[in-house]
């Protein structure tokens, strides 16, 4: 058993920002600078080809942090960010620049990777998640979220399955295929996001995926367009939802 060490802190507008290793998983964690003793955890599955401090990341994590007051937490995910490629995640790689640039489906290759990593990086979520709620900060007692959407929904739906820690999520943007049965062994509440003209994802495959979910609360928000245009007010929703179901009020984010 790994213990979680930090490498390095910084801070900037009322958030602070620590990196840290837990064996050989990299993460961050970012918390609210005025302090959270005991405040709520949401652990945060990057999409694939991002990283634990992508933008997309840092900027949800800051929603998170000042709308929730709750430490929010990424790890790089097998084969990603400061992590090694393996030879598998080189084929992969190659498959979809090909797919992509003879104008084939990239579905079928982005569902094999995704269920991959996937199956990789849910003992080392669990492993952080056990890490994080030993810092006299977070401790065991707190409510935990989780959001992660593409990539990150292939992830958080088998943790949030099996981790009974988890007690609300945010997910979207993927297929049914290899998550459709996990999704129905969800109960906790959850918000859904698919684009209605997603290029990629046929909206009856993201409707069966929101379908499948057992969660007695589940909200869909559906928007019109592809998928790389997903509104930036959903994060100002999954804020709301997460401050409803872990306990903070929200605030407008700064």
């Amino acid at each position: 058993m790994h213990s979680l060490r930090f490498t390095a802190e910084s801070s900037s507008d009322g958030m602070v920002e620590r990196d840290f290793v837990l064996g050989e998983i990299p993460g961050v964690l970012w918390s609210p600078a005025s302090g959270a003793d005991r405040a709520p955890l949401i652990l945060v599955g990057h999409d694939g080809g991002k990283h634990k401090k992508h933008p997309a990341m840092t900027g949800r994590a800051r929603s998170f942090v000042t709308g929730c007051g709750a430490h929010v937490a990424v790890i790089d995910a097998p084969g990603h960010g400061d992590r090694p490629r393996t030879a598998f995640d080189e084929r992969e790689k190659a498959a979809l620049a090909a797919a992509r640039a003879a104008g084939e489906p990239v579905g079928p290759i982005v569902r094999r990777h995704n269920a991959h990593v996937a199956e990789l990086a849910l003992p080392e979520f669990r492993a952080t998640l056990d890490a994080l709620q030993e810092l006299p900060e977070i401790g065991t007692d707190g409510p935990v979220g989780y959001f992660g959407i593409r990539m990150g929904t292939s992830i958080g739906v088998p943790l949030v399955a099996v981790e009974p820690r988890i007690t609300a999520a945010v997910f979207g943007l993927h297929w049914p295929d290899d998550l459709a049965e996990k999704a129905k062994q969800v109960t906790v509440p959850i918000e859904f996001d698919m684009q209605w003209d997603d290029e990629h994802i046929p909206r009856e495959a993201g409707l069966a995926l929101f379908d499948a979910f057992a969660s007695q609360e589940k909200t869909l928000h559906a928007n019109a367009g592809r998928q790389g245009e997903l509104p930036r007010f959903e994060v100002d929703s999954a804020v709301r939802f997460f401050a409803r179901h872990l306990g903070r009020a929200a605030t407008s984010p700064a």
